[in-house]
């Protein structure tokens, strides 16, 4: 571990010299415009509900307990079938076709390291590998996103544990195990720069507790020399760090690697937005979400660092199943932990063929909306390809049934934000 002091002492032969970043993508003067592969090496309830449904176990919420509480030969065979079918050289194909520059591929943790005793079944790096592979062949870019980290960062099933309070920050050897995790990824793509241009060390960290605030500024710091400088010298990677503002927003990061010793080079910034995980987000009218998309313009335009929306969707409302956890409604109809009923949830998400025209026409002005504004930064990664039963979230689905364009700069309302 890099405590930040020693940091800028071991460090600082390394960086008086640096040399301008040569990433394999132009970041800054082409916009980043991609997809993220949810739900495929990280499993997620909301998105392949199916695979929670037919264990016939409703306490299976997450990966953990996926693979905890049935038979390992059982939850093996499904994770592997699933990680053979969900994700397929075809969507690569797809992915590109669709106009798209960069895919967002969360993994976790355990796909590394499960020297604790975690029930989690291994055997996703291959598929990693695999993906790597495929985007090469498809002139895609891969940000390799490390979603979930020992103790769970954040509490939610998309760190792998759903639990009430997350432990990466209090838990033993937690921090260095994930330090160790970026250093064996850092190293593997260091020389692939062209393919793999970004690693983001830590989806969502939940800065909104405030005592974790100290632990995750140490762990940004140490993951840039991680991946800054994966050599054990004074070589530097073109290896682009890929930060989140742990649910703080820009404003929080105001001074955060600006410059000075040492000078901070090849960094960015990862926000997600969203507007349905609360009542007042999801009582918003269709006209208020665009509003509110529209309103965040400045703030990525004017930070730092580059600044990617690595998370955001077309959907308005919680009412897929299971977005909130499996066994939680939906505050959109008010089953969800008392929130006040705002609409009915059929008509809002499952299949894109059962839209109304006005739902889609809505989806379509939400999309530009976002993806305009989102390009004042350094652009934007839909979350995500695929649901299975989530169409409002889906970029597949999207181009399907017409409410994304099959060429993401294709505008049919230009002046949306006005």
């Amino acid at each position: 571990m890099l405590l930040r002091g020693s940091f800028v002492v071991l460090a600082a032969a390394f960086i008086s010299s640096v040399s301008a970043i040569s990433p394999g993508f132009p970041y800054g003067s082409q916009k980043v415009r991609g997809v993220n592969l949810g739900g495929w090496l990280v499993l997620e309830p909301w998105i392949t509900p199916s695979l929670f449904d037919d264990t016939g176990n409703d306490n299976i919420v997450d990966e953990w307990t996926f693979c905890q509480l049935q038979s390992s030969s059982v939850a093996r065979g499904k994770l592997q079938s699933h990680w053979d079918t969900w994700i397929t050289e075809a969507d690569f194909a797809a992915i590109a076709a669709a106009g798209l520059n960069h895919v967002r591929l969360p993994i976790g943790y355990w796909a590394w390291d499960i020297s604790r005793g975690e029930p989690y079944i291994q055997g996703q790096l291959p598929y990693l590998d695999r993906a790597v592979g495929w985007a090469g062949q498809y002139g895609l870019k891969v940000i390799v996103d490390l979603h979930g980290a020992p103790g769970s960062q954040n509490g939610f099933d998309n760190s792998g544990h759903r639990v009430g309070y997350p432990a990466w920050h209090t838990e033993s050897g937690a921090v260095a195990r994930t330090n160790a995790i970026i250093q064996t990824l850092a190293s593997k793509f260091a020389n692939n720069p062209w393919v793999v241009p970004i690693i983001s060390p830590l989806n969502e960290p939940a800065g909104f507790y405030d005592e974790m605030m100290g632990t995750i500024k140490q762990y940004w710091y140490d993951s840039y020399g991680n991946i800054r400088f994966p050599y054990g010298s004074s070589q530097q990677s073109n290896t682009i760090v890929l930060l989140h503002d742990a649910f703080k927003g820009l404003s929080y990061w105001n001074d955060f690697m600006t410059g000075g010793e040492p000078a901070w080079s090849g960094v960015a910034m990862d926000v997600h937005i969203y507007q349905m995980f609360s009542n007042a987000e999801v009582a918003r009218s269709d006209d208020e979400h665009i509003s509110v998309a529209c309103s965040q313009g400045s703030a990525l335009s004017s930070f730092h660092l580059w600044t990617i929306v690595g998370e955001w969707t077309p959907a308005a409302t919680d009412c897929a199943k299971y977005l909130n956890g499996r066994g939680r409604g939906a505050r959109y109809d008010g089953t969800y932990d008392g929130a006040p009923w705002t609409g009915t949830c059929s008509a809002k998400t499952g299949s894109g063929a059962t839209f109304s025209p006005d739902y889609k026409t809505f989806l379509r002005k939400y999309w530009e909306a976002q993806t305009i504004t989102f390009e004042k930064g350094a652009g934007w990664v839909q979350w995500t390809w695929k649901a299975e039963q989530a169409d409002d979230w889906s970029y597949q689905a999207g181009l399907r049934y017409g409410w994304i364009p099959q060429n993401p700069t294709d505008r049919q309302y230009p002046g949306i934000c006005g």
